[in-house]
């Protein structure tokens, strides 16, 4: 579990270079998505309600 009590991990790695998108992982679950950084702000906030 993170110290910090962040519920997801959003990782930037050379993938996002070639196709804009992004990697995140669920704390609690550990499940990992990738999806468009686009995307993102509309996953989380879902995620978040």
């Amino acid at each position: 579990m993170d110290e910090v009590g962040t519920p997801f991990c959003i990782t930037v790695d050379t993938q996002t270079l070639q196709d804009e998108t992004v990697t995140i992982r669920n704390r609690d679950s550990m499940e990992q998505v990738r999806i468009s950084i686009n995307g993102l702000l509309n996953f989380l906030l879902e995620k978040l309600r």
